[in-house]
């Protein structure tokens, strides 16, 4: 978060950072428009190009986020997303914690069609006179904008005060909505609405950096699924499109059988080659030896 907002003096004079590390992007969600950004925001950066009608398709925004995708996949959602990381340190104030879109699994899919419509189509097709689009998901949805920048810029600039009509009002909504559940809810946003999640999230099955499950070690306790709070199931599908590579599912197994590495070990990803009744057995004789070192503790 501080790497991607190191333009401190941008909070005092209350003016947007516009050098040359600004046509960068970072590879989190972090709002261009923040007083501190000196980078551009990747998700803001390819609606301002696909809504210009010089230009429909950016090679170094899409290769950019290639890179990364195939590289680490969402690792970025997990350790380098300055808005994850806000809604983590949300989710740490002490209140009543529940998953209360879990029963909704169908929702996890609505991050793909707010990518495909508000990044991508609207852009793209609802254009000006002059036939130029604009942001539609920075415009509209995005709570990250409005803390970032929204809320800085208005509080340091008189004359933005004067002009706060119902879009403002619309924005500061989503956002207390997302702050609200964020506390309540592990990560929200970053499940259901987030287009560059949805974006990584496409790498995730390919990408150098993965989980592996050794299906010769796994007992299946399900350890792993109690533990992830993106309702992910490591055991059976440890490079779903939903994990974030929190590690804790690693840390929580309690013979190692799941690792976080930059090799693909295809011989030992499928678990299901092991019968229920193997299981079972594995099942039961960690249980004695689990039981035995607890009295000999």
């Amino acid at each position: 978060m501080v790497l991607s907002n190191l333009n401190f003096k941008g909070f005092a004079s209350s003016r947007i950072y516009k050098g040359d590390f600004k046509q960068v992007c970072v590879p989190g969600l972090n709002c261009y428009s923040c007083p501190g950004a000196v980078g551009g925001c990747p998700i803001g950066s390819l609606q301002a190009v696909i809504s210009d009608i010089k230009y429909k398709f950016s090679f170094y925004i899409v290769g950019f986020l290639t890179l990364i995708g195939v590289v680490l996949g969402r690792f970025v959602c997990g350790w380098l997303c300055p808005f994850g990381l806000i809604q983590e340190l949300l989710y740490k104030i002490p209140f009543v914690k529940k998953d209360i879109f879990k029963k909704f699994d169908f929702l996890k899919y609505l991050k793909y069609f707010i990518l495909v419509v508000f990044v991508i189509i609207i852009p793209m097709f609802w254009v000006n006179e002059a036939g130029s689009g604009g942001p539609a998901f920075c415009k509209y949805i995005c709570p990250a904008g409005t803390l970032e920048a929204g809320i800085p810029m208005v509080i340091l600039n008189e004359g933005l005060r004067q002009s706060i009509g119902f879009l403002y009002n619309w924005k500061m909504f989503i956002l207390i909505v997302t702050i609200l559940l964020s506390i309540i809810t592990y990560r929200p946003f970053c499940k259901y609405i987030c287009p560059l999640g949805a974006i990584y999230g496409l790498f995730n099955k390919i990408s150098f950096y993965r989980l592996n499950v050794d299906s010769n070690k796994c007992i299946n306790c399900k350890k792993c699924v109690k533990v992830c709070k993106m309702n992910v199931e490591p055991y059976k599908n440890p490079n779903s499109a939903e994990c974030i590579r929190c590690g804790e599912c690693v840390d929580e197994c309690p013979i190692g059988a799941l690792e976080k590495t930059f090799i693909k070990k295809e011989n030992i990803i499928d678990l299901n080659k092991k019968s229920e009744k193997y299981k079972e057995v594995d099942l039961k004789e960690y249980s004695k030896k689990n039981k035995k070192q607890e009295a000999e503790n």
